[in-house]
């Protein structure tokens, strides 16, 4: 198996909020189950001082790799996909004072051309985000029914053409490169259609990883985790994250925004969130309340 070396400037997503949230206390024990490059990791562990008692997982073979240093301090290394590893750990009977989940795709693996995931530059149909696995991007477009890639197509990417595209893939065959299957699939387009970073994107605006399976993914973890899926819904997240964010003084209408409610009228979502703040923001700021 070929690990093909990637730059590491990957940023690690709100570092921060997640220390702010996690509050890591020495000796504490961790579990990262999308450890990636580990900047979450190492800024949890600079602080927690118990690599020990740190589990970091990721299927990544890149990832695990540049976890090395991590691992040699004494982190175990876990080289699976996240609901595995949580259910081999919910049977193994393990416990840990801190569990992070950073779901989603990486930059690394859109930049490497080599892994196949856009088609930005040219790269072979590879699309593995665990390398160990046989079954590449490359096996389903050029050996798949045309039934079996408009289901993938309609249930993963959300793409109502889902038919018409399977039917040129397979008119086009054989196909080699990522900017050869997305020449196809830019062909059976209408004019004028968008064009997008993600070979294969959802209907949502940035086309990443679909509502509908993240929150069947969380779903699992949670269930496998004993904890009730309805706890770590992305709607309950979502209301979390704003609850944290508010009550370390963002602005209102930033957070609307940054979590998609930017219309004025999803203002009373937000009002169980921090409401002496802003009952106190409405008092000292809102026109009507002012003394003439």
């Amino acid at each position: 198996m070929q690990i093909y070396q990637e730059k590491n400037e990957h940023i690690p997503v709100l570092l921060q909020p997640v220390l702010d949230y996690l509050d890591p206390k020495e000796g504490e024990s961790y579990l990262d189950l999308t450890a990636g490059y580990g900047g979450h990791a190492t800024a949890v562990l600079e602080r927690t001082k118990n690599p020990t008692e740190a589990v970091l997982v990721d299927r990544d073979a890149n990832a695990i790799a540049a976890l090395a240093e991590l691992g040699a301090q004494g982190a175990t290394l876990v080289h699976r996909d996240f609901l595995s590893a949580t259910q081999t750990l919910v049977a193994e009977g393990k416990r840990f004072d801190l569990i992070l989940a950073d779901l989603g795709i990486s930059s690394p693996h859109i930049d490497n051309a080599a892994r196949g995931f856009a088609f930005s530059t040219v790269g072979p149909l590879d699309m593995r985000m665990d390398q160990t696995q046989t079954l590449t991007a490359a096996t389903m477009v050029n050996t798949y029914s045309a039934d079996d890639l408009q289901r993938i197509i309609k249930t993963y990417g959300e793409e109502p053409r889902a038919r018409t595209i399977a039917n040129a893939i397979v008119a086009a065959r054989p196909l080699e490169t990522t900017q050869e299957l997305a020449e196809v699939v830019r062909s059976v387009m209408p004019k004028g259609s968008k064009t997008s970073p993600w070979l294969f994107p959802s209907r949502g605006k940035d086309g990443r990883l679909t509502p509908r399976r993240f929150a069947q993914m969380l779903d699992e973890a949670a269930s496998a985790a004993g904890i009730d899926p309805a706890r770590v819904s992305p709607h309950v997240l979502r209301h979390a994250f704003a609850t944290h964010l508010l009550e370390g003084g963002a602005d209102l209408r930033v957070v609307q925004t940054l979590l998609g409610h930017a219309d004025i009228g999803t203002t009373q979502i937000y009002t169980h969130v921090a409401g002496d703040r802003l009952r106190e923001v409405v008092a000292t700021k809102h026109p009507l309340s002012r003394k003439r």
